[in-house]
């Protein structure tokens, strides 16, 4: 058999192989990646949108938005979507170990409040009900 004009071996492999080598169980393990993108997962969008439909329903917030980068996710309340967000919830992690990985941010960039509990993060945007006198 000949190739690119040598001439090749019954015995000589044509692809060359490493050796088998078991993988060891006590060594050192693979280092996970941190994620590409980071995103709301499923409990924290129920979260979220539950919210966010309350408001719609009250007639506050009309869009939204979401923002998936390589450092923290986003999401973006509108009250009519050619405006400026009225606030962002951001997810950033690498504050999880600090003030905590949630925050709301307003209009303006003050973050109304930071923290570890994305339900009590959100509760920053519950107004407090008002007393009516009659």
């Amino acid at each position: 058999m000949k190739l690119g004009g040598e001439k090749l071996d019954k015995t000589e492999d044509i692809i060359p192989l490493r050796p088998w080598e078991p993988v060891p169980s006590a060594g050192p393990q693979p280092q996970h990646r941190p994620p590409e993108q980071v995103a709301f997962d499923r409990k924290e969008l129920q979260t979220i949108l539950g919210f966010y439909g309350s408001k719609v329903a009250e007639g506050e917030w009309r869009d939204y938005a979401m923002d998936f980068g390589r450092d923290k996710a986003v999401f973006s309340v509108f009250r009519r979507s050619s405006e400026l967000p009225l606030y962002r919830i951001v997810k950033d992690p690498a504050l999880a170990r600090r003030q905590g990985m949630y925050s709301v941010v307003a209009q303006g960039g003050l973050i109304l409040k930071r923290g570890h509990d994305l339900a009590a993060v959100l509760r920053v945007l519950v107004k407090a009900p008002k007393l009516s006198q009659v």
